[in-house]
């Protein structure tokens, strides 16, 4: 198969959808590989690391024209151009929260495998949890920047000092990125409390984290007082492919301090604070609500791009050699974590929870593929 690796155009983007090592995996597997012009360099991967395990090294057009692309980012507006029918576009793609990608790619009939919502052997999002970890983490450490008053924020250490009272985090979700953003508070010694509709989930981190945490059922009412008591509030709530829901009011958002933050780690599926009102990025990525600062970067991965692309490919390899050896179709039909993956195929759209959330016609991919 003909791969292509495209530089991202994201803005501060600078992840890469394949590795050298990645790539020596496919081109020893039988494949051609071409990767544009530096699209690794932010990531600390030269053209010639890639030359060096056998990738031609090309422009955007050769990238783009291959039968599969690997990417990190969902195809922005300027790249739809390059959509074609048996096409197979395999990156996050987050269509629940995007109707005209979502459109481009059924009007193309481009094969759209997103790793959002691949879903492994023993459950649980295995393309998604590096990214979701690194998220996490990430969270409460640009929260803690923003806390502080040069920075527009309420002026908050959240570890506290000797005789002052230490700052309050709540994380509204105890999946991967909610239990790696409590793992980063705790550790800066914040006062930190955990919610989810999962009671045996909150057992498991309380048990985990010896108590050091407060862990709560996630109801309108608990998640208001937790709001209100706040400095930093993350949000960390994923449904697997679909628009995540709105968890926190306005009313909620008022109820806080001037000066509070709150990061919609979600944002790219929608967000869960109704005050979020658009992503923001890198160069420019909080916008102030109420008083209070929102975190809004749709690719909160990308200021590590080292640490992710490496995290990222690590998962990724292993269902791109497969599509590449097998083809699409078989590698679905044999696979089932590649079949989970399968949001768009030949104009139709596969993922039932993007066809609920966008309010559209959802075909099952194995009546399509048989």
């Amino acid at each position: 198969m003909l791969i292509g690796i495209p530089k991202e155009i994201k803005n501060q983007e600078e992840r890469v959808g394949a590795t050298p090592s990645m790539v020596a995996s496919l081109v020893s597997g039988g494949h051609e590989v071409i990767v544009e012009h530096n699209a690794g360099v932010g990531s600390g991967f030269a053209d010639a690391d890639y030359s060096a395990v056998g990738a031609k090294i090309g422009s955007a057009d050769e990238a783009w024209q291959t039968e599969m692309v690997v990417k990190v980012k969902e195809p922005l507006a300027t790249e739809y151009h390059y959509f074609r029918p048996n096409m197979i576009i395999y990156t996050y793609l987050h269509l629940a929260a995007d109707p005209k990608l979502t459109a481009a790619m059924l009007e193309s009939k481009v094969t759209g495998v997103a790793y959002e919502t691949m879903v492994g052997r023993n459950g649980g999002l295995p393309l998604l949890a590096p990214m979701s970890e690194i998220a996490g983490r990430m969270s409460v450490q640009v929260g803690t920047h923003f806390l502080e008053e040069p920075h527009g924020g309420k002026g908050r250490l959240l570890a506290g000092t000797t005789g002052v009272a230490r700052g309050k985090v709540t994380v509204i979700g105890a999946g991967t990125v909610g239990f790696n953003a409590a793992k980063i508070a705790v550790g800066l010694g914040a006062q930190v409390t955990i919610l989810d509709i999962n009671a045996s989930r909150l057992e498991e981190l309380d048990n985990l984290f010896d108590g050091k945490v407060q862990t709560l059922m996630s109801t309108p009412h608990n998640i208001a007082e937790a709001v209100k008591a706040s400095d930093l509030v993350i949000g960390a709530v994923l449904i697997p492919g679909a628009k995540a829901p709105t968890l926190v009011t306005t009313a909620m958002i008022e109820s806080m301090e001037a000066g509070s933050v709150v990061v919609d780690v979600p944002i790219d599926q929608g967000g869960i604070f109704e005050t979020t009102t658009h992503a923001t990025t890198h160069d420019d990525p909080v916008y102030v609500s109420h008083g209070v600062l929102h975190y809004t970067v749709a690719n909160i991965p990308g200021a590590v791009p080292k640490t992710a692309t490496e995290a990222l490919t690590s998962a990724t390899t292993g269902p791109a050699l497969k599509i590449a050896n097998l083809g699409i179709e078989t590698a679905a039909q044999n696979d089932r974590m590649i079949a989970t993956g399968v949001n768009t195929y030949e104009g139709e759209l596969t993922s039932k929870a993007v066809a609920d959330s966008l309010g559209l016609h959802y075909q099952p991919l194995i009546d399509l593929i048989g």
